[in-house]
Protein backbone atom coordinates (compact mmCIF):
# COMPACT_ATOMS: atom_id res chain seq x y z
CA UNK A 1 0.00 0.00 0.00
CA UNK A 2 1.26 3.46 -0.97
CA UNK A 3 -0.67 6.51 0.25
CA UNK A 4 0.30 9.96 -1.00
CA UNK A 5 -2.10 12.10 1.06
CA UNK A 6 -2.01 12.06 4.88
CA UNK A 7 -2.12 14.55 7.76
CA UNK A 8 -0.46 14.79 11.17
CA UNK A 9 -0.99 17.23 14.02
CA UNK A 10 1.27 19.64 12.15
CA UNK A 11 -2.08 20.65 10.65
CA UNK A 12 -5.46 19.10 11.57
CA UNK A 13 -4.46 15.46 11.98
CA UNK A 14 -4.79 13.63 15.29
CA UNK A 15 -1.34 12.01 15.45
CA UNK A 16 2.27 13.03 15.83
CA UNK A 17 4.11 12.40 12.55
CA UNK A 18 6.05 9.48 14.05
CA UNK A 19 2.90 7.77 15.28
CA UNK A 20 1.13 8.35 11.96
CA UNK A 21 3.98 6.67 10.11
CA UNK A 22 4.25 3.79 12.57
CA UNK A 23 0.52 3.09 12.35
CA UNK A 24 0.71 3.18 8.56
CA UNK A 25 3.62 0.75 8.59
CA UNK A 26 1.61 -1.61 10.79
CA UNK A 27 -1.22 -1.51 8.21
CA UNK A 28 1.18 -2.74 5.56
CA UNK A 29 2.17 0.55 3.94
CA UNK A 30 5.52 0.52 2.17
CA UNK A 31 5.52 4.26 1.41
CA UNK A 32 3.49 7.36 2.17
CA UNK A 33 3.56 11.11 1.79
CA UNK A 34 2.99 13.45 4.72
CA UNK A 35 0.99 16.32 3.26
CA UNK A 36 -0.26 18.60 6.01
CA UNK A 37 -2.53 21.51 5.14
CA UNK A 38 -0.86 24.80 4.26
CA UNK A 39 -1.70 28.28 3.13
CA UNK A 40 0.28 31.53 3.21
CA UNK A 41 0.13 31.62 7.02
CA UNK A 42 1.96 28.40 7.86
CA UNK A 43 3.80 26.85 4.90
CA UNK A 44 7.16 28.21 6.04
CA UNK A 45 6.81 26.32 9.33
CA UNK A 46 5.00 23.17 8.25
CA UNK A 47 7.16 22.09 5.32
CA UNK A 48 10.56 22.28 7.08
CA UNK A 49 9.05 20.43 10.05
CA UNK A 50 7.79 17.65 7.79
CA UNK A 51 11.13 17.44 5.99
CA UNK A 52 12.98 17.12 9.30
CA UNK A 53 10.79 14.32 10.65
CA UNK A 54 10.80 12.47 7.32
CA UNK A 55 14.60 12.48 7.30
CA UNK A 56 14.64 11.01 10.80
CA UNK A 57 12.05 8.35 10.06
CA UNK A 58 13.62 7.31 6.77
CA UNK A 59 16.87 6.68 8.65
CA UNK A 60 15.22 4.43 11.23
CA UNK A 61 12.20 2.70 9.65
CA UNK A 62 11.55 0.43 6.68
CA UNK A 63 8.58 2.42 5.40
CA UNK A 64 9.56 5.29 3.12
CA UNK A 65 8.10 8.72 3.93
CA UNK A 66 7.94 11.58 1.40
CA UNK A 67 7.67 15.19 2.63
CA UNK A 68 4.88 17.20 1.08
CA UNK A 69 1.96 19.51 1.73
CA UNK A 70 -1.67 20.08 0.79
CA UNK A 71 -2.56 23.59 -0.34
CA UNK A 72 -6.01 24.03 1.15
CA UNK A 73 -8.79 26.61 0.59
CA UNK A 74 -6.31 29.04 -0.94
CA UNK A 75 -7.86 31.53 -3.42
CA UNK A 76 -7.40 30.14 -6.94
CA UNK A 77 -5.35 33.13 -8.09
CA UNK A 78 -2.79 32.44 -5.31
CA UNK A 79 -2.30 28.70 -5.85
CA UNK A 80 0.41 28.86 -8.51
CA UNK A 81 2.65 31.19 -6.48
CA UNK A 82 2.18 29.23 -3.25
CA UNK A 83 2.90 25.93 -5.02
CA UNK A 84 6.15 27.39 -6.32
CA UNK A 85 7.15 28.59 -2.84
CA UNK A 86 6.34 25.19 -1.32
CA UNK A 87 8.47 23.48 -3.96
CA UNK A 88 11.35 25.84 -3.24
CA UNK A 89 11.13 24.97 0.46
CA UNK A 90 11.53 21.29 -0.37
CA UNK A 91 8.04 19.83 -0.63
CA UNK A 92 8.38 16.73 -2.83
CA UNK A 93 4.67 15.96 -3.17
CA UNK A 94 2.40 18.97 -3.59
CA UNK A 95 -1.31 18.26 -3.27
CA UNK A 96 -4.10 20.78 -3.78
CA UNK A 97 -7.43 20.39 -2.00
CA UNK A 98 -9.83 20.10 -4.91
CA UNK A 99 -13.44 21.11 -5.38
CA UNK A 100 -15.49 18.59 -3.44
CA UNK A 101 -19.16 18.02 -2.69
CA UNK A 102 -18.69 18.39 1.07
CA UNK A 103 -16.61 21.56 1.53
CA UNK A 104 -17.01 25.11 0.18
CA UNK A 105 -13.86 25.10 -1.93
CA UNK A 106 -13.93 28.11 -4.25
CA UNK A 107 -14.99 27.42 -7.82
CA UNK A 108 -11.95 27.58 -10.09
CA UNK A 109 -9.65 25.83 -7.63
CA UNK A 110 -9.38 22.66 -9.74
CA UNK A 111 -8.46 24.63 -12.84
CA UNK A 112 -5.93 26.84 -11.04
CA UNK A 113 -4.31 23.82 -9.41
CA UNK A 114 -3.91 22.03 -12.73
CA UNK A 115 -2.19 25.12 -14.10
CA UNK A 116 0.39 24.99 -11.27
CA UNK A 117 3.46 22.94 -10.36
CA UNK A 118 1.65 20.27 -8.36
CA UNK A 119 1.60 16.49 -8.23
CA UNK A 120 -1.91 15.55 -7.10
CA UNK A 121 -5.34 17.18 -7.18
CA UNK A 122 -7.09 15.75 -4.13
CA UNK A 123 -10.67 14.45 -4.14
CA UNK A 124 -11.89 16.83 -6.86
CA UNK A 125 -15.32 15.23 -7.19
CA UNK A 126 -16.58 18.22 -9.19
CA UNK A 127 -13.86 17.80 -11.83
CA UNK A 128 -15.00 18.98 -15.27
CA UNK A 129 -14.24 17.36 -18.61
CA UNK A 130 -12.09 20.33 -19.63
CA UNK A 131 -9.99 20.04 -16.48
CA UNK A 132 -9.74 16.27 -16.91
CA UNK A 133 -8.16 16.92 -20.30
CA UNK A 134 -5.66 19.32 -18.71
CA UNK A 135 -4.73 16.75 -16.05
CA UNK A 136 -4.05 14.21 -18.78
CA UNK A 137 -1.98 16.66 -20.81
CA UNK A 138 0.09 17.81 -17.82
CA UNK A 139 0.37 14.34 -16.25
CA UNK A 140 -1.05 15.52 -12.92
CA UNK A 141 -2.56 12.76 -10.81
CA UNK A 142 -6.22 12.94 -9.83
CA UNK A 143 -7.19 11.39 -6.51
CA UNK A 144 -9.80 8.75 -5.85
CA UNK A 145 -10.49 9.10 -2.13
CA UNK A 146 -11.31 6.63 0.63
CA UNK A 147 -12.24 9.46 2.99
CA UNK A 148 -15.83 9.79 4.17
CA UNK A 149 -17.61 12.57 2.28
CA UNK A 150 -14.92 13.20 -0.29
CA UNK A 151 -15.48 9.71 -1.68
CA UNK A 152 -18.93 10.80 -2.91
CA UNK A 153 -17.29 12.15 -6.07
CA UNK A 154 -15.29 9.01 -6.87
CA UNK A 155 -17.71 7.86 -9.53
CA UNK A 156 -17.23 11.03 -11.55
CA UNK A 157 -13.45 10.75 -11.26
CA UNK A 158 -13.42 7.14 -12.47
CA UNK A 159 -15.72 7.97 -15.37
CA UNK A 160 -13.42 10.80 -16.50
CA UNK A 161 -10.31 8.63 -15.95
CA UNK A 162 -11.72 6.00 -18.26
CA UNK A 163 -12.40 8.65 -20.89
CA UNK A 164 -9.26 10.83 -20.70
CA UNK A 165 -6.62 8.56 -19.15
CA UNK A 166 -5.08 11.05 -16.70
CA UNK A 167 -2.94 9.51 -13.93
CA UNK A 168 -5.19 8.38 -11.06
CA UNK A 169 -4.20 7.47 -7.52
CA UNK A 170 -6.05 6.12 -4.49
CA UNK A 171 -5.34 8.01 -1.25
CA UNK A 172 -6.86 8.01 2.22
CA UNK A 173 -6.58 11.68 3.22
CA UNK A 174 -5.88 10.26 6.67
CA UNK A 175 -6.53 12.54 9.64
CA UNK A 176 -6.89 9.92 12.39
CA UNK A 177 -5.92 6.26 12.96
CA UNK A 178 -9.19 4.82 11.69
CA UNK A 179 -8.66 6.49 8.30
CA UNK A 180 -5.66 4.27 7.52
CA UNK A 181 -6.61 1.24 5.44
CA UNK A 182 -5.29 -2.10 4.26
CA UNK A 183 -4.83 -3.14 0.66
CA UNK A 184 -7.96 -5.29 0.43
CA UNK A 185 -10.14 -2.37 1.53
CA UNK A 186 -8.42 -0.12 -1.01
CA UNK A 187 -9.32 -2.59 -3.75
CA UNK A 188 -12.95 -2.67 -2.63
CA UNK A 189 -13.20 1.13 -2.70
CA UNK A 190 -11.91 1.19 -6.26
CA UNK A 191 -14.26 -1.57 -7.37
CA UNK A 192 -17.23 0.21 -5.81
CA UNK A 193 -16.22 3.43 -7.58
CA UNK A 194 -16.44 1.62 -10.91
CA UNK A 195 -12.84 0.61 -11.61
CA UNK A 196 -12.71 -2.73 -13.40
CA UNK A 197 -10.86 -5.44 -11.52
CA UNK A 198 -8.39 -5.80 -14.38
CA UNK A 199 -7.42 -2.12 -13.97
CA UNK A 200 -6.87 -1.99 -10.22
CA UNK A 201 -3.14 -2.49 -10.58
CA UNK A 202 -2.95 0.49 -12.94
CA UNK A 203 -4.09 2.74 -10.09
CA UNK A 204 -1.64 1.22 -7.62
CA UNK A 205 1.21 1.40 -10.13
CA UNK A 206 0.65 5.14 -10.57
CA UNK A 207 1.21 5.70 -6.85
CA UNK A 208 4.28 3.47 -6.94
CA UNK A 209 5.73 5.35 -9.90
CA UNK A 210 5.30 8.67 -8.11
CA UNK A 211 6.94 7.31 -4.96
CA UNK A 212 9.81 5.87 -7.01
CA UNK A 213 10.81 9.37 -8.05
CA UNK A 214 12.19 9.69 -4.51
CA UNK A 215 12.81 6.04 -3.55
CA UNK A 216 13.73 4.07 -6.70
CA UNK A 217 13.97 0.85 -4.71
CA UNK A 218 10.19 0.66 -4.18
Amino acid sequence: MIDLHTHSLLSDGALLPSELVRRAEEKGYIAMAMTDHVDASNFEFVIPSIIKVCENLNNSMDIRVIPGCEITHVPPDDIKKLASLCRQLGAKIIVVHGETLVEPVKVGTNHAALDSDIDILAHPGLLSEDDAKIAAKRNIAIEISTRHGHCLGNGNIVKLWEKYNFPAVLNTDTHSPENLIELNFAKRVLLCAGVEESKLQTIFNTSRNIARRFFPEL
